[in-house]
């Protein structure tokens, strides 16, 4: 019999303030056990396609060991101890976020490429800081791993299993294990996911390029003979590696596929795969969002991308059924302060924003069939998909944000770059950081700075009045930033005001960008547009 060994993690989960979830992959089944401060909780692994997984959940803080049937496996021989802090009844004070994170080597070639891994940076940062230091909680909002730009040495791992299309992306889940694995297990990246809890939603590269943009991109998708299957095992790996962690103990106690999964004999692949495919066709029948109160502060982590209504004549960002959850979580009681995780952003430079206001109809046939077509291929190229380019969804929720009368700090990334945004006369800020590690080009970085002049603006409301498109509920303005730099940033909550910090790196030393104090505006809500009236 083969002694189990530890495949990925342990990662630090879901924690509050009377337990804390460790998530791992092994690579045999096995009996775990996590133990802290001398006491010991444990968990059998499930297995689906031939990996084995187990979420140990835990009711005390400090300093924990991994084992597997007996042997103890973590912490790391050359590394310091793992640590579970349990949150305060105030919840989280430090919230880093970011996304976009390429996992290809740390040499120099990929240096110069990819830019240094923020994230490893960090890991090896806090290895030596004191605990007062580290962060409370970790957002990843998007592109945790690039299905469709592997890395050489998965593309290696590619070839050496078989020669069919496609030949430069992930086909099947046990490519997925394997993308994921490479992408957690630096031992930097290692140590800080086992030490800080996460939290995490998808973007589009986790499953595809523009995944979901439009329904003309999901009707030529489908038309590709191996994308069904891909589809499939990309949202079941991501419902094993990212989503099981999102859930609290309580959720996942009831959660019913996670109960078949590990009620089956032997392999529960099948059982998996049947939800992730009815998952993709019927994004109503499941639910990837998902809401937690740290103490005065509510976290909306919301899906951009599986829950979107592609109808052309009624395209929305979220599903009916996606929004009524939304509009619920945002009118219940008790909370002072909102934090919503969108992978995209709510709030764009006005620009880009009127630019894909009037993409999105004429791709609509706002100008006839030969344009609509043309447009959608612009839409395709230049990915203009984000909030804006689903105006109507865009609009509803400005209203019901603005109507709120509390202050709501949306936290986005996908851009690659960083900005912060500020709704005029209203407590509603847009914070955008990415990459972790995937700059854009100096061509791309150009054609973002222009689109935050005044030109770029005045462009872009001119051709929203050729298709008669009504003002947003709202102005907002651009006040710090673009930064391009690879990049993490730390949300304060228990400063007044609430501030945020941009941090980049060099080699393995963590620089600071810039801290930005984010303005206090009274709450109230939003002045009434005139009906009919276009962009301006």
């Amino acid at each position: 019999m083969n002694v189990p060994e530890l495949v990925v993690g342990p990662m630090l989960r879901y924690v509050d303030e009377v337990s804390a979830s460790v998530w791992m992959e092994t690579s045999e089944p096995c009996e775990v056990t996590v133990e802290v401060a001398g006491v010991r909780s444990e968990a059998r692994t499930f297995t689906v396609h031939g990996h084995h997984y187990a979420i140990v959940d835990v009711r005390d803080g400090g300093t924990y060991e991994v084992r597997l049937d007996g042997t103890t496996v973590w912490p790391l021989p050359d590394h310091p101890p793992s640590r579970i802090r349990l949150l305060g009844p105030d919840g989280p004070q430090k919230v880093m976020f970011s996304s976009c994170r390429t996992s290809v080597p740390h040499d120099t070639l990929h240096t110069i490429s990819h830019g240094v891994d923020v994230l490893r940076a960090y890991g090896c940062t806090l290895m030596e800081a004191p605990e007062e230091r580290w962060p409370d909680m970790v957002l990843l909002l998007g592109d945790q791993v690039y299905a469709d730009e592997p890395s050489s040495e998965m593309l290696e791992f590619i070839a050496n299993r078989r020669d069919s299309d496609p030949k430069k992306e992930i086909a099947d889940f046990e490519e997925y294990a394997e993308l994921y694995r490479i992408a957690w297990t630096d031992p930097e990246i290692r140590w800080i996911l086992s030490t800080v809890p996460t939290a995490m939603i998808f973007d589009d590269h986790d499953l595809r390029d523009d995944f979901n943009t439009s329904i003309s991109w999901r009707t030529a998708m489908e038309k590709v003979s191996w994308w069904r299957h891909r589809v499939i095992s990309g949202l079941g790996a991501y419902w094993v590696y990212q989503h099981l962690g999102n859930m609290s103990p309580q959720d996942r106690a009831v959660d019913e596929v996670l109960n078949k999964v590990c009620a089956a004999e032997g392999d529960g692949a099948e059982i998996l795969d049947a939800f992730a495919e009815h998952a993709y066709d019927v994004p109503a029948d499941s639910r990837w969002s998902y809401a937690r109160d740290l103490g005065a502060t509510r976290l909306i982590m919301l899906d951009s991308r599986c829950s979107r209504q592609l109808d052309p004549g009624d395209r929305r960002m979220l599903d009916p059924v996606e929004w009524e959850w939304l509009t619920e979580q945002l009118q219940r009681e008790g909370a002072e302060r909102f934090v919503i995780g969108s992978s995209v952003p709510f709030l764009l430079p006005a620009g880009i924003h009127h630019i894909q206001n009037w993409n999105e109809a004429l791709a609509q046939g706002a100008w006839g069939k030969g344009v609509a077509r043309v447009s959608e291929m612009l839409r395709q190229a230049v990915d203009l998909e984000h909030w804006a380019a689903f105006r109507r969804s865009f609009e509803d929720l400005s209203r019901l944000l603005a109507g709120l009368g509390k202050p709501v700090i949306v936290l986005s990334g996908d851009v690659h770059y960083s900005y912060v945004a500020k709704a005029r006369e209203l407590p509603i800020h847009q914070l955008v950081c990415s990459p972790i590690r995937n700059p854009l080009s100096r061509t791309l970085r150009l054609a973002n700075i222009f689109a935050q002049f005044g030109i770029a603006s005045l462009v872009g409301r001119l051709l929203s009045r050729t298709v008669k498109i009504p003002r947003p509920p709202f102005k907002w303005r651009i006040t710090n930033g673009p930064w391009f730099s690879n990049a993490v940033a730390v949300l304060r909550l228990d400063t007044s005001p609430v501030s945020v910090r941009w941090d980049t790196a060099t080699g393995t030393e963590i620089t600071e960008i810039t801290t930005v104090e984010l303005e206090d505006t009274p709450a109230r809500p939003a002045r009434p547009r005139e009906a009919g009236r276009v962009a301006s």
